[in-house]
Formats: structure tokens, sequence, C-alpha cells
């Protein structure tokens, strides 16, 4: 990253300059996340709902030591509608909440059975009626399992395009509009992963690495975390830390940068 780093006055700036910053800022996160993909593992529209499912409030790691056996088992959505609770609750347990997720399971397997002869749908208003479905994995369902372009708003997504003021929505539904306003349609699945990993990677939640971020200039909220690199350096997170760090060049930030006024 070359010259000097600077912060914005998001306040001021212009629909205009927010969207082409913005742009700019997606297509840099290309560059920084080559790797990015969903990091649930599945093969169907099925498995991927199961996962997205048993994802909430817990690492997708965890689940994807869960769900191999899971999917050897129930491969089908008959076989959820049919499960045992118990059988299905012990598989599940480590993922947490498995009695929640368990009703939820044999709740989705009845209703596919039921109103699509046991075929996911491929449409979000189809998808939200589903039990267990909410618009968040509704938009993971669409965007990777039917290539369908949608905006995943997890916790890592609303936090970061708020940090770089985006949008000041809260409410993820909100959120997915003004960013949707901002990016084009095409780009919204892989914008999605991208945002995620750079949330775990780089800009984590109380102490981003905003010195090894080559975002920097074009994040009003740069010095949220520490500005020097090898302090910075030390955060990254994931199998990619040597080049995610060797994209920053030597050049220490300029001392003193602040981050605008209230960020999150």
């Amino acid at each position: 990253m070359s010259g000097r780093r600077r912060t914005l006055d998001a306040v001021t700036e212009t629909e205009l300059a927010r969207k082409r910053r913005a742009r700019k800022m997606a297509r840099e996160l290309a560059v920084i996340h080559p790797d990015a993909h969903c990091e649930l593992d599945f093969t169907t529209p099925l498995e991927l709902a199961v996962a997205t499912i048993l994802s909430a409030q817990c690492t997708d790691e965890r689940v994807n030591q869960v769900t191999p056996k899971l999917f050897a088992r129930y491969p089908t959505a008959a076989d959820y509608a049919a499960a045992d609770r118990t059988e299905l609750e012990t598989m599940i347990k480590p993922t947490g909440f498995f009695r929640n997720k368990t009703d939820s399971l044999i709740k989705l397997g009845a209703a596919l059975v039921e109103k699509y002869d046991g075929e996911v749908p491929g449409k979000l208003a189809k998808l939200v009626e589903l039990p267990g479905i909410g618009r968040k994995t509704a938009n993971v369902i669409l965007g990777n399992a039917f290539g369908v372009p949608g905006i995943t708003v997890d916790t890592h997504f609303g936090r970061l395009v708020g940090r770089w003021r985006w949008t000041d929505e809260t409410d993820p539904v909100k959120i997915e509009h003004a960013v949707g306003a901002l990016i084009e349609r095409r780009d919204w699945t892989m914008l999605s992963h991208r945002v995620i990993f750079h949330g775990r990677r780089v800009c984590h939640s109380r102490k981003p690495a905003c010195g090894a971020c080559t975002l920097a200039p074009s994040c009003p909220s740069y010095g949220l975390g520490p500005t020097n690199r090898a302090e910075a350096v030390k955060l990254l997170k994931g199998p990619r830390v040597a080049e995610l760090a060797a994209l920053v060049d030597e050049e220490l930030p300029v001392a003193g940068a602040t981050p605008v006024k209230g960020a999150a």
C-alpha cells in the first residue's frame, strides 16, 4: 500500500461517493480474499439448508465435523421428517441448541415433503416460509446452492459495513437492501463471502488489524485497532496470514490517525 493513509469523513460523503467507495472496496476485497467461499460443507440444497440451520450460534468448523454422519444418516427431506428425535438430537448436540435445531429439522423435512415433493425451493418467498429458515439462511441457500445472487447479513457483515459507513442501518433486512443499492447484484453472493472472510480474519470485533488492512485508505473507521503494522499483523487469522501480511507494504501508517466520531 503506497502513500499516506487517511481517515474519511463519512458524514459529508455524498451518496455517489459512497457508492464509488463501496465498489472500490468490494474490488479490493476480491484481491484480499481470492479464496472466499461458503465455509459450510454441502453437496445439495438440502444439505446446505440443514448445515445453515445448525450453524446458528455455532462455528462452521464444528458444523462440518457433525454433518458427514448426519447427511449419511438423513439423505432426504423424508428422512428428517421421520427422524427419531432422540437420535437426531444426539447427532447434532455438539452444535448447541440441539433441541430447537432438531425441532426445526424435523419440521423442515415435513414441510418440504408436503409442499415441494421433498425438494428445497429456489425462491426467496418460498424459502422464508419454511421452518428454521429466515431471510439470512434463505440468501445463503439461494446464493450457494442455486446461483441466485443474495446478500447474507450475519454478525460479521453487519459489523463491517457499519464500520465502513456503507450504511447506518442496523436491521439486517435494511442492511441487505442498503448494501444491495451500492453493489451490483451479480456480485452480492461473493461480496458476502469476502466481507465475512474479512471479518473473521482481519477486521475483528474487539481489535481489528487496522495496520495490516489494505482497505485502510477507504475505511472511515481506520484506527479502531492498532495501526502499527507489526502489531496489527499479529492479529491476522486464518490459513493465509502470511499472504495477508504481504499485501501491506512495509511503510508504517501515519501516527495519530483517529476513527470517525461514533465509529462502531
